[in-house]
């Protein structure tokens, strides 16, 4: 057998126990999870945004709340922003692809909305430029990045930084903790 199978799977499991042994983030999870069932409450929406492989989680994400995650319930509004394919090739040609996620912002960001930014670097300038025009139209930002943060730290109301500067583990961590997320949201808001 090959070792670095097993070795890849150890480090996925190392950087989860590092996850689970960070009492701070585990509690940033649950005001994530508080903020966005408030929003939910509220008749606010949750938007995604990220590039590549945070693009395919950012939707998936959204598509475990608009559908389902464990419960036959009525849908919550949910989208990633980049599922219009014209709508962002025909911004990044015309303005920027720092441009991109930023106008879908401000065309359907509302106050109490949350905006979910995905960055493993935290150093997207298009999921930095989104997050920043996020705050400016009153939406709640929620940081998912690596170990350092990177700059989006800042311009984030809540952050979770996995314990990781290796992207695949970090996307994979991401990815635990959107899934534990949406389903502690979807407990809350439909108990039965």
């Amino acid at each position: 057998m090959n070792p670095r199978i097993q070795e890849m799977i150890l480090q996925s499991i190392v950087t989860k126990q590092a996850v689970l042994n960070d009492v701070v983030l585990l509690e940033t999870v649950q005001q994530v999870v508080d903020t966005c069932v408030a929003c939910f409450q509220g008749s606010g929406k949750i938007l995604f945004c990220g590039n590549g492989g945070s693009a395919a989680d950012a939707q998936h994400l959204a598509a475990e709340l608009s559908g389902r995650f464990y419960k036959d319930r009525a849908p919550l509004f949910a989208e990633a922003l980049h599922v219009n394919s014209s709508f962002v090739t025909a911004v990044a040609n015309d303005y920027s692809y720092e441009e991109v996620y930023a106008r879908m912002i401000r065309a359907a960001g509302r106050p109490g909305d949350v905006l979910f930014a995905l960055s493993t670097s935290g150093n997207s300038p298009n999921i930095i430029r989104a997050v920043i025009d996020a705050q400016q139209v009153g939406m709640m930002v929620v940081g998912m990045t690596g170990e350092t943060g990177g700059k989006l730290r800042q311009y984030c109301h809540l952050l979770l930084h996995v314990p990781s500067r290796d992207t695949p583990r970090i996307q994979e961590c991401h990815m635990m903790l959107g899934h534990l997320i949406c389903e502690l949201i979807e407990s809350t808001i439909f108990p039965s």
